[in-house]
Formats: structure tokens, C-alpha cells, sequence
């Protein structure tokens, strides 16, 4: 019971041991000085000496709250702490011992520094004991831990048993009201002191446990690189919304950016109690709007997938809330007819497309039927029962496009722009890549450090938009929720980014310097930078991660004809680029 920690136990076993120890080292200092024949002068004033010299421990010790240290988180900051507190009460006992010689003899100097050498390393040792048991008996070697923001969280976390190997000895926190202030008795310091801190206290690892501004982080991780420390770990929100874990950071919450503008409350009013079919849910976008839709109390979760596998993924992490799976295609309208008839959704977020640029290439015919021809049975069902809501998820590949799988995104966008609805409003959202999807460059860059293998990338200069998909999908669901139908919205992706940087930060963050970056050539489709708007004419909406695109007028009866042909055509390539004016294939060539 007495190892049980607990603050009570802690500073009175400390406290008890200390008299023990220090009546210990005193004796065995008078014994040591005269080869264990202390004259019966010398024994009569023993007890006053001890008194004197605990009083002024017990004072100090109190001071540098030594009575407050967790034995697991004892570190060389502690065993300095334990050095300064001997040196003031030995010097303090010294000087008053030169002033009061009299009232004190007989005492010789030489006890007073046998005892502080013996009390310096028995109570040391004492302070390191159980840190010694637990890593010889359980096998762990515990890292001085430097804890980064002050959560409410991390003490779940550091006493989770998959995080007992992290030991923490200070918090750094930007607070100035927390700075100097003791929480879970590690004392907090500024942001200003991050590097002292870690220097002083031999800091091993590091816990990141707030959310911070991407500058922020990028920042805080410069420091850290910086000083060696090569065992970050950050606080990641599971899908179920409040539970958390601990993970190693990666380049993804580098790149990370948090929109000030997200307005939830709108998102929960546009969600809440509605009947909410999305179709790929179970691919990396639907995925993860099928958890925001159930965090924002969607009465009920129509998941639409062909998929097995990623349907049965996602059923099983929804599992508690209110949803059916189908395992369906959006190619056959009249199995979709069959779905909205027997459920009757209320919204609808189609996210299903194929979207890999050289599969598509390569895959024509395909890519036209699931990408236009699904998407045009989606929103044809949707207007046909009475879909308050349509949303098309589109991407930054359909601006000014050089692929094929570009191409018929944006004739996706123009149906849903031009055709006709009463009820249904139907609106668009596009955005850039996002961070950690599959397929994109962060797996495969992963995989490939895994391997040992070098980084492969297709051009020194090509450059990408990247948003984390927790992000893009809070912002498809806010610019879904004020759409009154027709827009094509466009998020803010922030500035692009060169995908030769990434691959460099992700060798960085695997501690691999000895992989390298190859260049391999522009793959069929491929172009060296995307664009989000086709033109300077784009309006603002009330939030600033959010604009819309000018509408692009189309017949739709024209664009329906359009659609027909491409199907039975010989040339795709052309027919689609007499669709999509603006489609440059050859740009691929580069």
C-alpha cells in the first residue's frame, strides 16, 4: 500500500525516511571521525546537532519541493535540486556553527562534511529507488517527458499502461497566467524557457498535448529537432469524438491548419435529426463525414459503398450510432431508386468517385460512367424524392483540367449547376488534396521510409494544395449547410506546397537521413500545379475559409445530349474536351 502513489504517502514516506537517513549519516559521520570511539562529550550534544540540521532540511526541502516529487519522474533536474538544498543547509549549519562555537562544542568540522556527503547520497538514492525497481522488474525505461500545453487530458493518458514509459518532469505552456504555477506538481514554464527546460531537465521525449496554430507547431518542432529530440508524441482525437491517444507526430499535424471560423453550431442545425445518405462512405472523405454527421446528431446514417471491405470498416466504427449499410453501385439508378425509396434521405453527400489521375487515364470508360454517369444518378434520385439537400464533392483537379479524371469532375459540376430542381438544392464543394487519404503521396512517402527505400517523386518543382481530411469535411458540411443551390464552393487551402519539401520533412520526422529523394517524371495526366477557381471572379461568403465559384451557365438538355454521346463515342478524349472547353490534355506530355 505504502508504493500505492499517492501525494499523502509520498511526502510522508519522504518525510519519515529522511529522519532516518539523516539520523543515520550523523551517527555514522561522529563514528567515521573517530574510528567508531566517540568520546562521551561529543555523544551528549549529538541529538541538538540532529535537530538543528533536520529543522533547516525540512525547511529547505520544502522550498525546492522535493516532499512533491514522483519517484517515477525522478530525473537529474531532481538529483541538482537535492544538491543546492545540502549546499545552503551545510553552509547555513557551517556559518552559524562559526558564529555559535561555543554554544555548539564539541563538534568537529569534519562531521559536518561527512554527513553531507552521506545524507547527499543516501537521500539521492532514496529519491531513485523505486524508478530503479520499476525498470529492472518491469523491463521499462522511463524517459524524461516534457509536456507541452496544460490538459485537462494528459493525466488519463500518462496513466493509460501503453503510456507508462513517459515520465513527466515539466510542463511548458503559453499561459502567462500558468507560467511559475505547479499542475499535477511539475511546475509550468513559458514558451520563452522551452529550451532551457529541456536542456536542464535532460528531457527524452516530449508529449504535445494541445491544439496549437500550424505556425505554432512548426515552431515548437524546429526547437525540438533542433535539440535531437526525436520522440514526439501528440494527442490525437479518436473517431468516436472523446476519446484520446496518444500518436507519433507526423507530417500531416505539421501541415495541419485549424479554420477560426467554423461555425459548428451551423453545422450541428444543418445535420441534427436528419436522414443522411453518403455514398463512397466508406473511403477516406465519406469516411470521415459519416463520423461528423454522427457527432452532429444525424438522426439516422444511410452508408453507401461497393466496397466490402471499406463498408465493413466503417460500419464497425459506427457502430453505436444509428446507421444502415449498403453495399450498393451509384452506376445503377435503379438500385439507388430502391435505397432513397425505402429510407428517404433528407441530405445527401455524395462522395463516391474514382479519383486516382493515372488509373483513370488508363481506365476511360470507367472513370466516365462512376464519376459523371453516378453522380448524375444521384442527383437525379435526389430531385425525383424530394432531397432537401445535394452535395458534390469535387476537387481542384476539375480547374482548367489535363486528365481525364479532372474532366469529369467538373462535368459533374456543371450538371449540378444547370440542372433543374424545385425543391432539391444542389450544390458543390471543391477542394485540393487532403493529407493521409489513400493513394496520396504521405502513405506511399511512408511506406517507402518503412522499406528503406528512397523517396520517389515525380518533379523538383511540382506543387499541391493539402488540407487534413478532418478539416476539409467540417468545411464541406459548413459551406453545405448555406448553399441554397447552384454554388460551387471553394475552401481555402491555405498556400500550396512543394511536394519535394514533404518528402524532405518526412525523412526529417523518420530520423532516415540516409534515403534520398528521386525524380521520376510526370505521370500521364499529371500537371505540375493545381488551380481552385477557373476565374478572379469569386464571391465571399460570411466565413473566410469558404468562397464561391462564378456559376458557368450550360443547357442542360445540351449537356445531357453531351453526356449520352461520350458514352458511345470512339474519341473520348475529344468529345470530353468539346464539353470542357478548357480541358488541355496534352499539358500530360510534360
Amino acid at each position: 500500500m505504502l508504493l500505492t502513489p499517492s501525494p499523502l504517502k509520498r511526502i510522508s514516506f519522504f518525510l519519515i525516511s529522511d529522519i532516518i537517513i539523516s539520523l543515520f549519516t550523523l551517527y555514522f559521520a561522529y563514528n567515521l571521525r573517530f574510528n567508531f570511539q566517540v568520546p562521551t562529550n561529543f555523544i551528549n550534544n549529538f541529538f541538538s546537532i540532529f535537530f538543528i540540521l533536520f529543522s533547516m532540511k525540512i525547511v529547505v526541502f520544502v522550498y525546492f519541493r522535493l516532499y512533491r516529487t514522483a519517484w517515477r519522474f525522478f530525473s537529474l533536474y531532481e538529483v541538482k535540486k537535492i544538491l543546492l538544498a545540502h549546499i545552503i543547509v551545510y553552509s547555513v549549519f557551517f556559518i552559524l556553527f562559526l558564529i555559535f562555537k561555543e554554544n555548539m562544542h564539541p563538534l568537529a568540522r569534519s562531521i559536518i562534511i561527512i554527513d553531507f556527503l552521506l545524507s547527499l547520497v543516501f537521500i539521492t538514492l532514496l529519491r531513485l529507488s523505486k524508478r530503479i525497481i520499476l525498470e529492472s522488474t518491469k523491463g521499462t525505461k522511463y524517459k524524461n517527458t516534457l509536456i507541452i500545453g496544460a490538459n485537462s487530458s494528459i493525466n488519463a493518458l500518462l496513466n493509460d499502461k501503453k503510456n507508462k514509459e513517459y515520465s513527466p518532469v515539466a510542463i511548458v505552456d503559453g499561459s502567462d497566467v500558468l507560467i511559475g504555477t505547479y499542475i499535477l506538481n511539475l511546475e509550468v514554464f513559458g514558451f520563452k524557457d522551452l529550451k532551457k527546460v529541456i536542456k536542464n531537465k535532460n528531457i527524452e521525449a516530449v508529449i504535445i498535448s494541445k491544439e496549437y496554430s500550424q505556425k505554432r507547431l512548426v515552431e515548437i518542432y524546429e526547437i525540438l529537432n533542433e535539440l535531437k529530440i526525436n520522440d514526439i508524441k501528440i494527442v490525437n482525437t479518436l473517431s468516436s469524438g472523446n476519446k484520446k491517444e496518444l500518436k507519433d507526430i507526423g507530417v500531416e499535424d505539421l501541415l495541419a491548419r485549424h479554420p477560426k471560423d467554423l461555425d459548428k453550431k451551423q453545422i450541428e442545425n444543418f445535420i441534427k435529426d436528419k436522414i443522411v445518405l453518403i455514398t463512397g462512405a466508406g473511403g477516406s472523405i465519406g469516411s470521415e463525414i459519416s463520423r461528423q454527421c454522427a457527432l452532429f446528431g444525424a438522426k439516422q446514417l444511410i452508408l453507401l459503398d461497393h466496397s466490402e471491405f471499406n463498408l465493413y470498416t466503417i460500419t464497425e466504427d459506427l457502430k453505436d450510432s444509428n446507421i444502415v449499410s449498403v453495399m450498393q453501385t451509384v452506376r445503377k439508378i435503379e438500385f439507388l431508386e430502391k435505397t432513397f425509396e425505402k429510407y428517404r434521405p433528407q441530405i445527401v453527400i455524395h462522395a463516391a468517385a474514382y479519383k486516382h489521375v493515372p488509373l483513370v487515364e488508363d481506365n476511360i470508360l470507367e472513370g466516365i460512367s462512376n464519376n459523371i454517369i453516378g453522380t448524375k444518378n444521384c442527383i437525379d434520385i435526389s430531385i425525383k424524392y424530394g432531397v432537401e439537400k445535394f452535395v458534390l464533392i469535387s476537387t481542384d483537379k476539375a480547374v482548367r483540367p489535363t486528365n481525364v479524371m479532372g474532366t469529369t469532375k467538373r462535368i459533374c459540376e456543371l450538371y449540378a449547376q444547370n440542372v433543374k430542381s424545385d425543391k432539391t438544392e444542389i450544390v458543390a464543394v471543391r477542394f485540393g488534396n487532403v493529407l493521409g487519404s489513400s493513394g496520396s503521396v504521405i502513405p506511399k512517402f511512408k511506406s517507402q521510409i518503412e522499406q528503406g527505400k528512397n523517396i520517389t517523386v515525380t518533379h523538383p518543382d511540382i506543387t499541391r494544395y493539402f488540407m487534413l481530411i478532418p478539416e476539409a469535411c467540417e468545411l464541406v458540411l459548413q459551406a453545405a449547410s448555406i448553399g441554397k443551390g447552384g454554388e460551387i464552393f471553394i475552401l481555402d487551402m491555405g498556400e500550396p506546397i512543394k511536394i519535394v519539401d514533404l518528402a524532405k520533412k518526412m525523412i526529417e520526422l523518420s530520423g532516415r537521413s540516409e534515403i534520398k529523394i528521386e525524380f521520376c517524371g510526370l505521370r500521364p495526366g499529371e500537371k505540375l500545379y493545381e488551380e481552385l477557381l477557373i476565374n478572379d471572379s469569386d464571391q465571399k461568403t460570411k466565413y473566410e475559409s469558404i468562397t464561391v465559384a462564378s456559376p458557368t451557365i450550360f443547357d442542360i438538355d445540351e449537356l445531357n445530349q453531351k453526356i449520352e454521346e461520350l458514352l458511345v463515342c470512339e474519341d473520348k478524349i475529344a468529345k470530353l474536351k468539346e464539353i470542357v472547353p478548357e480541358f488541355n490534355h496534352q499539358l500530360n506530355l510534360q
